[in-house]
């Protein structure tokens, strides 16, 4: 007879940071660091091991992202006494050539639904994997593909994390299995007519087979071959819009990456359609403060601020970067950040919109020995995404168009072939051109508000990459409301109510952002790596 438990953690745990000179890999789920650690062993280098360890977690840990979905990748590539370049990749999709606003609104919808064929835009995903490959990486593309696809063929015992996600999934898309689009979500995730307990062995055949077909085409079946005629035909027989046109109309971008410094440190995010700006600004805010200590309630009264008002900003300026009306350079801009920084006072704002002068995700890192690194995440945007599963696929497509607006005003609105404003956002940290290291918070819109944390938790009070990840975290939810992790000392959560803020204590840290992080020393090339302790992580090194 086996033993009998549950998965609460009633106590605090502690975990050390995790060393190491020759590589490593920091991922969400065990077999997925571990797969890309086997690239590493096989001679492949940190882009080889972000692709295969982003393969295995579509499989893995489907509750947040999937072959279906949208990346974007930081690659910091190596040269001479820790010099280097960063690169990044933006794989994010667009809208459908027939998603308008106007159609959007004959379908009964007055703003952008969250299920169901309209908020799905052209996944970006399996883009991302041939793209990098073809690049940076060293090894053949289907020894990348070959984990994901034994796992998902074999199966995997589902972690408790993902299953607890994955039980909320089932409840939404059962109420929705009379939607032809949505019942075979079903089929695909819950063949035993529910979502897998912990422990529990889950199989996708159908995603192995699909995997396969990516791994012989280097991805071309997704856009320009059979895999793109069957989810024209699937969108067509249950009125989406989504068409082999867009598929095959779809390049991923190789893009600038942007930064900010903070400290003498540049902090390093994608540029817009991302949401990075969010977390540059608000770090440029706070760096006209002293950091104090870490458990100050002014320091934190002037983290929430400085959030709340980038936040704002991002809101009202950010979207794809061919729409954008205000430059990234204004945004950035000393005299913006002096302006919106007059703004923090004693007591809680709800701030409007600054005016420039013109001017449920994955997220993994990697190292190996020659001082590359990869920051990466990837996403379906909410839980399993649009809850549209292509039969005899596996493939769950995101939601991602749900970041549209309809408002013809706005600069986020619905166009086809535009990309929305973006939640999912990879990090890096740099130093007078020597690269630190790659890191990342997922979790929709509280990633930039991880980011901020974790390199402030970093840079001003000196924690290591696993007690940056395992401090406590707030979050700015709307207005004047605030989350806060247990853990904070009780004399801050009163200080920050007396200031105006509406405090509640999560009982739940599964919106609080899920991250990794790779630090490697400048002078002896020793990796430091810190895994989340909010999800079921683990670092796999060499």
């Amino acid at each position: 007879m086996s033993l009998a438990f549950d998965h609460n953690n009633p106590y605090p745990s502690r975990r050390s940071a995790t060393y190491s000179q020759r590589g490593m890999v920091a991922a969400s789920q065990p077999q997925a660091s571990q797969a890309g650690r086997d690239m590493l062993a096989q001679g492949g280098n940190a882009v080889d091991a972000a692709i295969a360890t982003a393969a295995v977690l579509s499989v893995v840990e489907p509750s947040g992202n999937g072959i279906g979905g949208d990346a974007f990748a930081l690659v910091w590539m190596a040269s001479e006494g820790g010099r280097g370049q960063l690169h990044g990749l933006n794989a994010s999709g667009h809208a459908p050539a027939a998603l308008t606003p106007e159609a959007v609104r004959a379908a009964g919808h007055s703003e952008m639904p969250l299920h169901g064929w309209t908020p799905v835009t052209v996944p970006g995903t399996p883009a991302a994997w041939a793209t990098l490959s073809q690049r940076f990486g060293k090894l053949d593309f289907a020894t990348l593909l070959a984990p994901a696809i034994r796992i998902a063929r074999e199966g995997f015992p589902v972690s408790p994390v993902i299953s607890a996600l994955w039980q909320r999934a089932e409840g939404e898309f059962r109420a929705r299995a009379d939607d032809p689009a949505v019942a075979p979500w079903l089929d695909a995730f819950a063949p035993l007519g529910r979502a897998p307990h912990p422990g529990e062995l889950h199989r996708n055949e159908a995603q192995a087979r699909t995997l396969e077909a990516l791994a012989e085409s280097r991805c071309e079946s997704f856009y320009r071959g059979a895999l793109a005629q069957t989810i024209d035909a699937f969108s067509r027989r249950t009125g989406g819009y989504l068409r082999a046109e867009d598929l095959a109309g779809y390049t991923p971008e190789w893009v600038e990456p942007i930064a900010a410094d903070y400290r003498g440190y540049q902090v390093w995010e994608i540029p817009p359609n991302g949401q990075g700006m969010v977390a540059l600004m608000a770090l440029r805010l706070m760096e006209g403060f002293d950091p104090s200590v870490r458990d100050d309630p002014e320091l934190l009264h002037r983290q929430l601020e400085a959030m709340k008002l980038a936040y704002t900003d991002g809101h009202h300026h950010i979207t794809d970067s061919g729409h954008m009306r205000t430059s990234v350079a204004a945004l950035l801009s000393d005299a913006y950040a002096d302006t919106r920084r007059r703004l923090i006072g004693a007591s809680a704002i709800d701030p409007e919109p600054g005016k420039p002068q013109a001017g449920g995700t994955v997220y993994l890192a990697t190292a190996d020995a020659d001082g590359n690194m990869v920051s990466y995440i990837q996403s379906n945007y909410h839980g399993f995404g649009s809850g549209v599963v292509v039969p005899d696929t596996g493939i769950s497509l995101q939601n991602r168009g749900h970041g549209f607006s309809l408002d013809a005003d706005h600069v986020n609105v619905l166009a086809p072939g535009k990309r929305t404003f973006h939640t999912i956002i990879p990090g890096f940290l740099s130093r007078d051109g020597i690269g630190l290291g790659p890191f990342g918070v997922m979790g929709g819109f509280m990633q930039p508000q991880g980011h901020m944390q974790v390199v402030m938790n970093l840079i001003d009070y000196g924690l290591n990459p696993q007690a940056a990840l395992d401090a406590p975290r707030w979050q700015w939810m709307g207005e004047r409301q605030v989350g806060i992790e247990p853990g904070y000392p009780l004399h801050l959560v009163r200080d920050m109510a007396a200031r105006g803020h509406q405090v509640s204590l999560a009982i739940d840290s599964t919106s609080y952002g899920r991250g990794q992080i790779i630090l490697r020393h400048p002078d002896t090339g020793v990796y430091c790596g810190g895994t989340e302790p909010r999800t079921d992580s683990s670092i796999a090194v060499l």
